[in-house]
């Protein structure tokens, strides 16, 4: 068993296909083919169902393909910490975010690319929850997640965060209200949470930290948002307000970067605002993945 067999059996498994598999990791297909198909012989199973439109695992694939990527991910772990040991770091980074990063990530980002331009970058987004579970998982580095306290922005009490992670906060910023240019509020130099009260809303979807900011926000009020449309991305939040769906609370410097599609409103005091934590796994983290964390925790 070679460990280039097994690059390939993630490749294909990723691509869906042998032919894009190949392109990926440039060899020939007859050579991917040929490498997979002995190591179905060595292992006496078939890895992949090939009998339909899109490649396949089967049961045997199934229960490899994390033996596989395991192993790959500590000959991967292996190098990067050897390489450490010069100073030098190469591999690849993987960091989550919430929708609308903060500009401190992207700058943190960009002091590590000039200290380590040898190591590949990957900035994945998603909801918390998804974030968490990927560095749980090893699948992530760390990630840039909103948080309540010590908890989750899921459901009325929120879910609180894995034991084995650490958490460092990175940002706060200020909500503001998001209205379409030709909205009566548009004309507002500023307002209070309480005047959203029965005014048609948008928001990102249950189980992001602004969905939670808000409910939590107009509950203190003693009202329920109207909730008019939803989505998981906050560029869709500022086509819905732009389009007349309703008004918009969101993080200061994406309504910012929307100007000036959307008018933003500030929130008189006590304003609600958006909390980010940067949390990763205590008892296992890449070389790439600690020098990232020790350079956002100077800033």
């Amino acid at each position: 068993m070679e460990l280039r067999q097994l690059h390939y059996l993630l490749a294909i498994v990723e691509e869906g296909s042998f032919t894009r598999a190949a392109a990926r990791v440039h060899v020939a297909q007859p050579a991917i083919s040929q490498q997979i198909a002995q190591l179905e012989r060595e292992l006496g199973e078939r890895l992949f169902d090939r009998s339909g439109r899109r490649i396949r695992l089967t049961p045997a694939g199934e229960a490899f393909l994390p033996h596989a990527r395991a192993a790959v991910d500590a000959a991967a772990s292996g190098r990067d910490a050897v390489t450490a040991l010069h100073g030098v770091l190469a591999g690849q980074l993987m960091v989550g975010t919430v929708s609308s990063p903060p500009s401190s990530l992207l700058d943190h980002l960009a002091c590590f690319r000039r200290r380590h331009p040898g190591v590949r970058l990957t900035l994945r987004t998603g909801a918390p929850e998804e974030l968490t579970a990927q560095v749980v998982a090893g699948a992530l580095d760390a990630a840039v997640i909103g948080v309540l306290g010590t908890r989750l922005p899921a459901g009325p009490a929120g879910q609180r965060l894995p034991a084995g992670l650490a958490t460092r906060d990175v940002a706060e910023e200020p909500l503001v209200i998001v209205v379409a240019p030709g909205h009566p509020l548009a004309a507002q130099a500023s307002m209070s949470l309480s005047d959203l009260r029965g005014e048609p809303m948008v928001t990102l979807t249950w189980g992001t930290g602004l969905r939670a900011a808000l409910e939590a926000a107009c509950a203190e009020e003693g009202f329920l948002p109207e909730v008019r449309a939803e989505s998981d991305e906050l560029t869709v939040l500022v086509d819905l307000v732009r389009h007349g769906f309703g008004v918009a609370l969101m993080p200061r410097s994406a309504a910012e970067r929307a100007h000036p599609h959307v008018v933003a409103v500030p929130l008189r005091p006590p304003a609600p605002s958006r909390r980010l934590a940067l949390v990763w796994r205590r008892d296992r983290l890449s070389p790439q993945g600690r020098a990232f964390v020790d350079l956002a925790g100077h800033d």
